[in-house]
C-alpha cells in the first residue's frame, strides 16, 4: 500500500506542477515596456511621470542595490479575449517566494492612482472581468531593487546593508510583463488540489479520510487530459467535489483567521523603504477586499498608517473605506510594534497613547487589544499598561521560538507585577504569517495546549516581515477549509470577535505570572549600543523638556507650551523603539540613520529645555533637578568646577556654597569620602570597596573586572548570545596607565587605561564624590573587536536569593539559582537603570545610564560565604546583518552603589540618568508637583494633550510595597481626577488641604489630571 500511495502522490504532484500550474494563464501577449532609472533616492510620481523613458526589453538586467526604476507599460486587450478575465502579469525577476526582501513594485495608472503592488506570489494586476476587448493599458510602475540581505541565510557578512557600501551592479533580470487570460476553472482546480493534498499528507495513515482523499486524487488525474488541461479542468473538479464537500466533525477545532501583513518598520531595509512597503501592501489588501467580501485584515502600527496618509492619499482613502465596510481592522493600539523589554515606562505608555489616539481620531475606533506577534520577549509591566490604555486582550507569537522550554499555554490570563491580569493568546499555529497549508492546520490542532478547556485559536494569515499580506490563493484555501472533514474549521473574523468568544468559553484559563521571557535573542539587550544609548537619553531628555516646559507654561507669562514639537519628537523616539531598531537587529543603514536621528532629537530637546528655563527669567545661577527625588550631590558648574548642591525633586535651587559632611581624600590608588573607601588594584580592577557605614567589605573578589568573551552564536549574530560564550574569555588585567585625575575635596577620581584585542582601547574614570556612596565608572571605549562581547563584573559578598532588575514602573525579581531549566535559560536578562542584590539587612546595586543586558550568578566560596556576581554587558561585535556593528567610540557610565535599599537604588537610578542642569535663571517657582510619602515616584509631568491647561502627572509605587502619600502642587489646585493613560477621567481624586491624597498598591501606575485654580 505504501508503494501505491507514493505512486499516487507523485502522480498528482507532477501533474500539478508541470501541467496545471502553467495552464492557469491561458493566453498571453507582451506589453510594450520603457524604463527610467531614478537617480539617488526615490522620487515623486509627478517627477517620474515627467521623465524621459527609453525602450526596455525583457531578460534585461535592471536595478542597482536600493535603486528605483520606473517602467512605462502599455498595451491593448485583444478583441478575441472578450468575455474572459484578463490580468497583467509582471515578473521583475523575483528570487524565491518571499516578497519582503527583494524586488517589489507599485503599479500606478498614469493619473497617479496606485492600483496594486506586484511581488513573487502576487504578480497580477486586474484589468477586466469580463473584458470587452480593446481595453487600453497604460501603467507607470515604480520598481524597487532592494537587495536580498538573506541571500546566504545569515551565514556571511554582506555590504548590501547600506547604500553607501552596496555598489551599483544591477541585481535583477526582468522576466515578463504580459497581458494574460486567467482561466478561472484551472485556477480553482489548482487550489482544490493544494488543499486536498495538504490535508491528506498530514492525516494519520490509519485515518480512512486520508485514503478517501488519496483515491479521489487518483481518479481526478484519470479525468485530466494533460494535453487539454483547460478543457478538462471542470471534469476534474467534479471528481474532487464530493471529498471537498464532506463537513468537518462537530468537535473540530476552530481556527479564527484574520488577514495580516507584518511589516517591520525597519529591518533588512531602511525606514524610507518601509514607507513604500506600506503603500504596496495596503494597495494589495484593499484590492483583495474588493474581491472577497468575507475578507478581514488586521493591521497595527499607527506610524505606518500616518506614512500612508501623508504620502499616498489614494491608498489612505481606500483604507478608510475598507474600515467603514468592516473589512479592515485597526489593531494593537501602539505607535509601532515596539520592543517588548527596552522602552522605558513612560515611553511604553506613550506607545499606547499615541497609537490608540490615532485610530480614534482617524477611524472612530478604539482598539481593544495589544498586537505584538514578533517582539523579543515581553515585560511584566505590560498587563497593567495595556489595561490602563483601555485594552482587553494581548496577542503574541514569538515565544514559540524558545530554545529550551516550551511555553505551557496558548490561551491564558497574564498577570503583571501589580496584579493586573489581561486575557492573552499565543496562536498554536506558531506563525504570524499563516497560509492555511495542511501542515499549519495540523500543527494548530496538535500544538494547542488548552484542549478540553478551549476549542479555538487565532491564525494571522498573509505574507509578512517585509509586507506582502494575504493573497487570493490564501483566501481560497481558507474558504475550502471553512467546513472540511479532517481539518479544523476556518472562520475569517475580527480579532476582537475571536477574543470575546475565547474568553466566553474559557473564562477560567490558566494564569501566567511575570515576564514573558524569550529564550532566544538575548543579545538584543546589548547589540548596537549607540542606538540603545540614543533611546535612553532621548527618553530622559523628553521628561526634562516636558517638566520645565510645564513649569514655564504655569509661571512665565507669554511662554507657549510646545505641544507640536514635543508630539513630533515623542513620535520619532517611539518609531525607533520598533522591535528591529532598538534591539539592534537591523542593517547598517538603519542604525546609521538612527544615530543621526537621536543626535537631532537631543539637540532639539536641549533647545526646548533651555528655552523653557530661560523663560523663567535671568538673574542668578540655579541648579535644576528633573529627578522625582530630592538631591544632595556634587555638580559641575558652567566653568567646570565641582560644587555641592541641595535641590528639591522636580525643582531648582540656587548654586549655593553648601558643604558636605566630609570631604573626599585621595591617597595613591585609594579614594575615601567617609562613606565608602575604594582601593584600585595594580591591574586597575577594584581591590576593595569598604562600606564604612556598615563596616563591611562589599566585594568578594576583584570588582569591575572587564572580561572579553568570544561571542559567535549558532545562528542569529545580532540577535543571539548563546550560553557557550562563557567558556572562552580573556580578562583585561593589563593597565597601560593608572593615574589620579582629581583630588578635589568634592570629587576624587582615578583613571585607568587599557589596550587590548585588535587595537581596542578602554579608558575608565573611577570617581567618588562627597556625601555619596555611589562609585561611578565613566567609560570611553574605542572598539575594534569582531564577534566578541565585553562584560563588567561585580562579585559582591552578598547571599542574594534573587536579583531585582528595574523594568517599566517597577522591578522584577529573578532567582539567582538554576534549579530548573526555566532559570538556567535566563543566563542573560534585561533591566533598565539598575540591578539590585540583597540579603536581609544589606543590599548592593549596579546602575547604568545606557545599557540593558546583564547576567547574575551565585557561587559558594571555600570560606563558606556566598558570592553573587552581576555582570553588565557593555558592548558586542556582531557582524550580521551589520558588518560594522558597534565599531568605534562609545561613552557611557555605570556605577556601584553599596549599602543600598531598593528605594535608594530607585533614586540613584534617576540621578545617574538625569544629570543636574546648571543655568542662569531668576528665583524659580516652587516645583510643579512634589510628593510627601515614601515610595510614590513621579514619572512624568506635562500639560494635558487637549491643550486645556490642566496638568497631567503620572506616578507609581516604586518599591514593591504599598504607599501612602500626598501630591502637592506649586500652583492653586481647583480639582483632580484619576484618568486612564489617554487622560480620560475614571473617577475624582481625593483633594485634601490643597493636595491630592494618593494610596497605591505595589507597582501601581496612577495618572492624575490636575485642574488649576
Amino acid at each position: 500500500m505504501h508503494d501505491e500511495r507514493t505512486r499516487i502522490e507523485e502522480r498528482v504532484q507532477r501533474a500539478h506542477d508541470q501541467r496545471i500550474k502553467p495552464a492557469i494563464y491561458a493566453a498571453t501577449v507582451p506589453l510594450e515596456v520603457e524604463a527610467w532609472q531614478a537617480p539617488g533616492e526615490p522620487v515623486s510620481f509627478e517627477e517620474a511621470a515627467a521623465a524621459r523613458y527609453e525602450p526596455f526589453a525583457m531578460n534585461t538586467p535592471w536595478g542597482p542595490p536600493w535603486g528605483t526604476t520606473w517602467f512605462r507599460m502599455r498595451g491593448q486587450v485583444p478583441a478575441e479575449w472578450a468575455g474572459r478575465r484578463v490580468e497583467t502579469v509582471i515578473d521583475l525577476g523575483f528570487v524565491g517566494d518571499w516578497p519582503g526582501n527583494q524586488a517589489e513594485a507599485l503599479v500606478h495608472l498614469v493619473d497617479g492612482r496606485p492600483l496594486k503592488a506586484v511581488n513573487p506570489l502576487n504578480q497580477y494586476v486586474p484589468v477586466a472581468n469580463p473584458a470587452v476587448g480593446g481595453e487600453q493599458i497604460d501603467y507607470l510602475v515604480e520598481a524597487a531593487s532592494n537587495p536580498d540581505i538573506l541571500k546566504d541565510n545569515f551565514s556571511r557578512t554582506t555590504p548590501m546593508g547600506d547604500k553607501l557600501t552596496a555598489g551599483s551592479v544591477p541585481l535583477y533580470t526582468f522576466q515578463r510583463a504580459d497581458l494574460a487570460i486567467l482561466d478561472e476553472e484551472v485556477f480553482h482546480l489548482d487550489l482544490d488540489l493544494q488543499v486536498l493534498r495538504g490535508l491528506m499528507v498530514h492525516l494519520p495513515d490509519h485515518e480512512p479520510r486520508r485514503h478517501e482523499i488519496l483515491h479521489a486524487l487518483d481518479r481526478a488525474m484519470d479525468a485530466l487530459d494533460l494535453d487539454d488541461v483547460a478543457g478538462t479542468a471542470a471534469a476534474v473538479r467534479e471528481v474532487l467535489a464530493p471529498v471537498l464537500a464532506r463537513p468537518a466533525h462537530a468537535s473540530a477545532h476552530t481556527v479564527s483567521g484574520v488577514g495580516h501583513a507584518h511589516i517591520d518598520s525597519a529591518w533588512l531595509w531602511p525606514i524610507r523603504e518601509t514607507k513604500r512597503k506600506t503603500s504596496r501592501t495596503f494597495s494589495n489588501v484593499t484590492a483583495l477586499a474588493d474581491e472577497y467580501d468575507d475578507f478581514i485584515f488586521a493591521c497595527s502600527q499607527a506610524q505606518q498608517y500616518e506614512w500612508v496618509r501623508d504620502n499616498y492619499p489614494h491608498v489612505w482613502a481606500r483604507i478608510q473605506e475598507s474600515v467603514k465596510k468592516g473589512q479592515w481592522a485597526p489593531v494593537g493600539g501602539m505607535w509601532v510594534e515596539a520592543d517588548g523589554n527596552l522602552p522605558g515606562g513612560e515611553a511604553m505608555a506613550r506607545q499606547l497613547i499615541h497609537g490608540k489616539r490615532f485610530f480614534i481620531e482617524h477611524f472612530g475606533i478604539e482598539t481593544k487589544g495589544v498586537w505584538l506577534p514578533d517582539s523579543f520577549g515581553y515585560t511584566a509591566a505590560y498587563p497593567q499598561l495595556a489595561k490602563l490604555a483601555g485594552n482587553e486582550w494581548f496577542l503574541t507569537q514569538k515565544i514559540s521560538w524558545n530554545q529550551t522550554n516550551k511555553f505551557p499555554h496558548h490561551t491564558f490570563w497574564w498577570e503583571g507585577i501589580d496584579g493586573t491580569r489581561i486575557y492573552t493568546h499565543f496562536p498554536p499555529v506558531d506563525t504570524y504569517n499563516a497560509r492555511f497549508s495542511g501542515e499549519e492546520m495540523d500543527r494548530a490542532v496538535r500544538n494547542y495546549s488548552e484542549k478540553g478547556g478551549g476549542t479555538r485559536s487565532l491564525a494571522p494569515f498573509g505574507w509578512g516581515d517585509g509586507g506582502g499580506g494575504p493573497t487570493r490563493e490564501i483566501m481560497e484555501r481558507a474558504r475550502r477549509l471553512a467546513d472540511l472533514e479532517g481539518s479544523p474549521k476556518v472562520v475569517i473574523e475580527h480579532p476582537d470577535d475571536f477574543f470575546a468568544q475565547a474568553r466566553a468559553e474559557y473564562p477560567d484559563a490558566p494564569v501566567w505570572v511575570g515576564e514573558l521571557y524569550l529564550e532566544l535573542h538575548r543579545a538584543t539587550y546589548t547589540s548596537q549600543a549607540r542606538t540603545k544609548q540614543g533611546n535612553r537619553r532621548s527618553e530622559h531628555k523628553l521628561r526634562e523638556a516636558e517638566l520645565w516646559a510645564t513649569t514655564a507654561a504655569l509661571h512665565a507669562p507669554g511662554y507657549a507650551y510646545p505641544y507640536e514639537k514635543l508630539d513630533r519628537l515623542w513620535k520619532t523616539v517611539l518609531l525607533h523603539q520598533f522591535h528591529d531598531i532598538l534591539p539592534g537587529s537591523s542593517i547598517a543603514w538603519v542604525h546609521r540613520e538612527a544615530e543621526a536621528e537621536y543626535a537631532r532629537v537631543a539637540e532639539e530637546l536641549e533647545a526646548l529645555t533651555a528655552e523653557a528655563v530661560a523663560a523663567l527669567g535671568a538673574g542668578s545661577t540655579r541648579v535644576f533637578n528633573t529627578s522625582p527625588y530630592d538631591r544632595s550631590e556634587v555638580v559641575r558648574t558652567s566653568a567646570g568646577t565641582p560644587a555641592f548642591v541641595e535641590v528639591p525633586a522636580n525643582g531648582s535651587a540656587p548654586l549655593a556654597d553648601a558643604r558636605p559632611a566630609q570631604p573626599v581624600t585621595v591617597s595613591g590608588r585609594l579614594l575615601d569620602n567617609g562613606l565608602v573607601r575604594v582601593t584600585v588594584a595594580e591591574d586597575g580592577t577594584l581591590e576593595s570597596v569598604l562600606d564604612l557605614r556598615a563596616g563591611r567589605e562589599v566585594l568578594a573578589s576583584a570588582g569591575n573586572l572587564l572580561r572579553l568573551h568570544t561571542d559567535l552564536p549558532n545562528y542569529w549574530d545580532a540577535w543571539d548570545i548563546d550560553s557557550h560564550y562563557k567558556n572562552r574569555y580573556t580578562d583585561l588585567l593589563e593597565a597601560t596607565a593608572i593615574e589620579v585625575v582629581s583630588e578635589d575635596p568634592l570629587e576624587g577620581a582615578i583613571r585607568v587605561t587599557r589596550s587590548f584585542g585588535k587595537g581596542s582601547k578602554i579608558t575608565q574614570t573611577i570617581s567618588v564624590r562627597a556625601d555619596s556612596p555611589r562609585i561611578d565608572f565613566a567609560t570611553e571605549i574605542d572598539w575594534h573587536e569582531a564577534e566578541k562581547i565585553l562584560k563588567a563584573a561585580f562579585p559582591v559578598d552578598v547571599r542574594a536569593a534573587h536579583s531585582s532588575a528595574e523594568i517599566q514602573f517597577g522591578h522584577v525579581q529573578r532567582p539567582t539559582h538554576t534549579n530548573t531549566t526555566w532559570e538556567s535559560a535566563r543566563f542573560e536578562v534585561s533591566g533598565h537603570r539598575w540591578v539590585h542584590l540583597a540579603e536581609p539587612g544589606y543590599g548592593v546595586a549596579v546602575l547604568n545610564d545606557s545599557t540593558y543586558g546583564h547576567d547574575v550568578s551565585r557561587t559558594v566560596r571555600e570560606d563558606g560565604g556566598t558570592t553573587t556576581t552581576v555582570r553588565l554587558s557593555l558592548v558586542r561585535a556582531p557582524r550580521i546583518p551589520d558588518p560594522e556593528a558597534d565599531q568605534g567610540k562609545h561613552r557611557f557610565t555605570y556605577s556601584l552603589l553599596p549599602g543600598a535599599s531598593i528605594d535608594e537604588t530607585v533614586a540613584e537610578g534617576y540621578s545617574l540618568n538625569l544629570p543636574l542642569r546648571v543655568a542662569d535663571a531668576a528665583g524659580a517657582p516652587e516645583p510643579v508637583v512634589s510628593v510627601e510619602g515614601q515610595g510614590v515616584t513621579v514619572e512624568a509631568v506635562k500639560l494635558a494633550d487637549d491643550a486645556s491647561g490642566d496638568v497631567v502627572v503620572r506616578l507609581y509605587e516604586s518599591g514593591g510595597g504599598r504607599a501612602q502619600g500626598v501630591l502637592r502642587t506649586g500652583f492653586p489646585l481647583a480639582g483632580a481626577q484619576v484618568t486612564d493613560l489617554l487622560e480620560r477621567p475614571l473617577e475624582d481624586a481625593a483633594v485634601e488641604d490643597g493636595g491630592v491624597r494618593v494610596s497605591l498598591r505595589p507597582f501601581q501606575v496612577l495618572t492624575l489630571r490636575l485642574r488649576r485654580g
